[in-house]
């Protein structure tokens, strides 16, 4: 009994370390540090900027993504707009056309993200290059925000916020994301402050042009390996919420499943492509940061989920120990509670708390779909997009 004892405590230490332990301790090191961030002067840093947005069959959204784009406020000399719609069946292209402010690429062929936005790279010419999703709409001091950060030479990349826009539609997937999104943004700005953020949202983040990298045509979160890939070259990722790119979020749980399950088989495909960042004496910071925040919340945390509930329940039948007890009844109230959030929106019940704690459980088990789903080599880079609300 006493090895079960050890086994539940360490697992549950991992998990809380993984979600919260490695954010308290990175806090706690920033205070004993007390590290100054170094601040550029907005009008000195800058610099010319390429907004590269790929949209793939986005009719009815790039109208209004070219709009949003043409209002950023930036100097309009140094500012390029491009919008590559390689593959695009539904006149998205089209549309682009109409506006001669706009440089468009496009290729009848698809061939997936990657591919079309490596195409343009080699067309890029500016200093930076932003790249913004086709169904995200960006504040207009966004690109300035960005911009402030390149006046120190360590910086390689920003990334920005994502905001999920609250719909009364579809509650547990609108309300489980925007919730994981704003404890994600916390996160990032803790792993920014300590060091570097890792692993930048495709909806808004940027790199210094010099020094992006293919990141491979099969590449599945192509966002995440070009500027983890940055952070190898001895630079770091800064994060900057005041430069945000705003969505709706996922028209149903269905459609949120499958986009979840497509960025779990992406994480495994990344730890495999990414093994350098293991490799803990190259680069002590960027590597408790991948592991912490990454790599265990990927892989041991959802695998003991599972494992100290069983454990605790075995405890709680061989003997009586009220501290047992108690986490056993916990986590017991902890599903109930998720169970609530699935069930009570069909009932028109809407409970915050409950959409919280399903969508933790419902990211745990993509987490386990998406593995195998990996494994099998069924995740392609021309995926389905998930439809928004």
């Amino acid at each position: 009994m006493f090895t079960l004892k050890l086994f539940f405590l360490i697992s549950a230490f991992i998990i809380f370390y993984a979600y919260f332990g490695y954010a308290i301790i990175s806090l706690i090191l920033i205070k004993m540090l007390k590290k100054t961030p170094i601040k550029s002067n907005e009008k000195e840093s800058i610099k010319s900027v390429t907004l590269l947005i790929a949209a793939f069959n986005e009719e009815k959204i790039i109208e209004s993504k070219i709009l949003n784009s043409l209002e950023i406020e930036y100097p309009k000399d140094l500012l390029s707009i491009y919008i590559v719609t390689d593959g695009s069946t539904d006149g998205t292209e089209e549309i682009v056309k109409r506006y001669p402010q706009i440089t468009l690429f496009h290729n009848n062929d698809r061939e997936g993200k990657v591919a079309a936005i490596t195409r343009v790279m080699k067309f890029v010419k500016s200093e930076i290059v932003v790249f913004s999703d086709a169904n995200t709409l960006l504040n207009k001091e966004s690109i300035l925000k960005i911009v402030s950060h390149y006046g120190d030479p360590k910086v390689g990349g920003v990334a920005g916020e994502k905001k999920v826009i609250s719909l009364d539609k579809n509650k547990v997937a609108g309300e489980g994301e925007g919730l994981y999104w704003k404890y994600e943004s916390f996160l990032k700005k803790v792993d920014s402050k300590f060091y570097s953020v890792v692993g930048a949202a495709g909806e808004l983040f940027s790199v210094r042009t010099a020094l992006y990298e293919n990141p491979g045509k099969d590449a599945i979160l192509d966002d995440f390996v070009i500027s983890l890939t940055v952070c190898l070259k001895g630079y770091k990722i800064i994060y900057e919420p005041g430069a945000y790119a705003s969505e709706t979020p996922s028209a149903s749980i269905k459609e949120e499943k499958k986009r979840k399950i497509r960025i779990s088989a992406g994480a495994f495909q990344s730890m495999a492509m990414m093994k350098e960042l293991l490799y803990f004496w190259k680069n002590p910071k960027l590597s408790f940061l991948y592991i912490s925040h990454r790599v265990l919340r990927w892989t041991l945390s959802p695998l003991l989920l599972p494992c100290i509930f069983i454990v605790n329940l075995i405890i709680c039948f061989n003997v009586y120990d009220v501290f047992y007890q108690t986490t056993m009844l916990l986590q017991i109230l902890f599903y109930l509670v998720a169970f609530l959030g699935w069930f009570l929106p069909k009932i028109k019940i809407n409970l915050k708390a409950a959409y919280f704690a399903y969508y933790f459980v419902f990211m745990n088990i993509s987490l386990y779909q998406g593995f195998f789903r990996h494994l099998n080599g069924k995740q392609s880079v021309l995926w389905e997009k998930a439809k928004r609300a």
